[in-house]
């Protein structure tokens, strides 16, 4: 028989508490009625559990959201579902959809992705933070499919327990050291039956393939994973660090009549902070020009070697050459038409 209360739905205090330092640890303060914390629940197992969690925590905090992204005729029904356990718990559910005018192209989970955090950054309004159900097993499994496409640091690197989403709103992951076994349990536990994405165990998809391999095999352990991609995240916030001190000391704008060029020395830079400063760069002068809202930049790498070899290239509409050990940043000039 379903749970039909609150109380059945409430997992084990010493649970809760464990989940409340971890939420506070990110926020640095509990959420309250006046500033409350927004959850993305689709209805899977992670979601289900950080919705029960929130909820026993924070009592009167929290709201929930729920994105039907229109690709699966299934979607409704899962978002009434969510809206029927937030009613048992007392937290106020929405269900988000697309304009009619919406459409997706190119990679479809991205773009998915891309329109979940947009949809859910304009319905939270004036809660100061949107708590997402990433945990332990996603992050094993980004790690791996990365490392296969050859990922530097950043793209190896844990994904980020806490960033800004928009202005007065943080984007948290609580969950990041919880495996999903355990989120699991807490479900089951409870008497739900969580939603399954098909999408989890199609072969189309890289993730999908690369959850049947960490399943199937005795050699990856996601945590261990999970925690070499958490050492990565703590270079990759010191090699930003770094970068962002050293471009406070190397570049300098030059404002045209016409034009915007920014030029940075790169005297003494190791490869991977020549690589960031002129990343920066790049997209300094693709802001300050209005080029592009998502600039192209995965061919920065051969830019960078041909800037090495004191040549010179174009990228996203950005003209880069070198001068000795200074990089110069400008847009480029229009296509000759023959």
């Amino acid at each position: 028989m379903p749970p039909t209360s609150a109380s059945e739905l409430t997992p084990p205090a010493e649970i809760v508490g464990r989940f409340r330092h971890a939420l506070e640890a990110l926020t640095g303060a509990a959420p309250m009625p006046e500033r409350r914390l927004a959850l993305a629940v689709s209805g899977g197992g992670d979601s289900l559990a950080l919705l029960l969690l929130g909820a026993a925590a924070y009592p009167g905090a929290v709201v929930a959201a729920t994105v039907d992204h229109g690709l699966r005729p299934e979607a409704a029904a899962e978002a009434a579902f969510v809206g029927w356990v937030c009613d048992r718990l007392g937290v106020p559910h929405a269900v988000l959809r697309p304009g009619a005018d919406h459409s997706m192209t190119g990679n479809l989970q991205e773009a998915a992705r891309r329109l979940r955090y947009r949809l859910l950054a304009r319905w939270a309004g004036q809660a100061a933070w949107l708590g997402t159900a990433h945990q332990q097993d996603d992050v094993a499994e980004t790690f791996l499919m990365r490392a296969r496409r050859g990922a530097g640091v950043g793209g190896l690197a844990a994904m980020a327990a806490q960033r800004p989403l928009r202005a007065g709103l943080t984007l948290v992951r609580p969950l990041l050291g919880w495996p999903r076994k355990e989120l699991a349990a807490l479900v089951e536990g409870a008497g739900l039956k969580a939603v399954e994405d098909p999408s989890n165990r199609h072969p189309r998809f890289d993730r999908a393939r690369v959850r049947q391999l960490l399943a199937e095999s005795g050699e990856f352990e996601a945590a261990r994973l999970a925690l070499a991609a958490g050492n990565l995240r703590h270079a990759e916030e010191a090699l930003a660090f770094f970068a962002e001190r050293e471009w406070s000391v190397r570049a300098q704008d030059d404002p045209l009549i016409d034009a915007y060029r920014i030029s940075v020395s790169m005297i003494s830079m190791p490869y991977e902070m020549r690589r960031r400063l002129a990343r920066r760069a790049i997209l300094q002068v693709i802001e300050v020009s209005s080029l592009s809202k998502n600039p192209e930049l995965r061919s920065l790498d051969a830019l960078v070697r041909k800037l090495d070899a004191g040549g010179s290239g174009t990228i996203a509409g950005v003209k880069a050459v070198a001068k000795g050990a200074t990089w110069e940043f400008s847009v480029a000039p229009p296509r000759r038409s023959h």
